[in-house]
């Protein structure tokens, strides 16, 4: 169970640091309190590296999907189902880490952190892993877009994280593109244009499949939980990647 497997109470933000951290020791707390003992408890949270990204990564990301939430006033019933089915449909999430995950999303709505202090933190632990701050903004744009329209609130939050992560405009309107309803989605899949030659989707294609593999992308740190949506992405890539060779007349 990797990190999840250690968590000591409220403890566990200490081991994490700043304001990730804040919300895990409290929304851990409380999730030991609900389950007590968790397989392979120790006396104090000692994780590995790997463990410490993985723990940073989840934290993360329920907490930026809750300022995110919040980014117009409020909160919509709309927003939490979208969420709860990412959870459970996407993620599918075991019952401990879905309690887990909704005790950060509750515990960051509240906290007085920004959106920027979580992406700040996640960009620090992961700042040499550009496959792995592309997974998170594709994470936020996935939920965001969910509904089908992007508020103005949404958008300026996934641009500030877009360029804490070193992402240029041009760039994130690439990422946003690929939740489109038409051709030009497909190509963005693959990172491309559709006025591109074939030669350079191809390249294309062969580093995206390269650098998005699921166990490429979860040995780099991703945690189990995410495992799924890693590899509904690669299957992604692959629909874009047969799309596009129609669209482009190939065989």
């Amino acid at each position: 169970m990797g990190w999840l497997g250690k968590i000591v109470g409220g403890t566990i933000g200490f081991a994490l640091g700043g304001p990730l951290g804040a919300v895990a020791g409290a929304a851990f707390g409380h999730a030991y309190d609900k389950f007590g003992d968790f397989d392979g408890l120790q006396e104090l949270p000692q994780l590995s590296n790997d463990e410490q990204g993985q723990l940073t990564f989840f934290v993360a990301a329920f907490s930026m999907l809750a300022k995110m939430a919040r980014a117009d006033g409020h909160v919509s019933q709309a927003e939490i189902a979208t969420i709860e089915r990412f959870m459970t449909q996407e993620l599918r999430l075991t019952p401990q880490s879905r309690n887990v995950a909704v005790n950060i999303f509750q515990t960051a709505l509240n906290s007085p952190a920004r959106f920027e202090d979580y992406a700040a933190q996640f960009y620090n632990q992961f700042r040499f892993q550009p496959q792995i701050l592309e997974f998170m903004l594709d994470i936020l744009l996935r939920v965001a877009s969910a509904d089908g329209t992007l508020s103005p609130a949404e958008e300026a939050m996934l641009k500030s994280a877009a360029r804490q992560f070193g992402f240029g405009e041009a760039r994130f309107q690439t990422f946003r593109s690929r939740y489109g309803d038409d051709i030009e989605k497909d190509y963005a899949v693959l990172g491309c244009q559709r006025s591109d030659s074939m030669d350079t989707i191809k390249s294309a294609y062969r580093q995206r499949v390269h650098e998005f593999h699921p166990d490429k992308i979860t040995a780099k740190g991703l945690p189990e939980e995410f495992t799924r949506f890693a590899e509904e992405k690669f299957r992604e890539i692959q629909e874009a990647w047969e799309k596009v060779k129609a669209d482009k007349g190939e065989g």
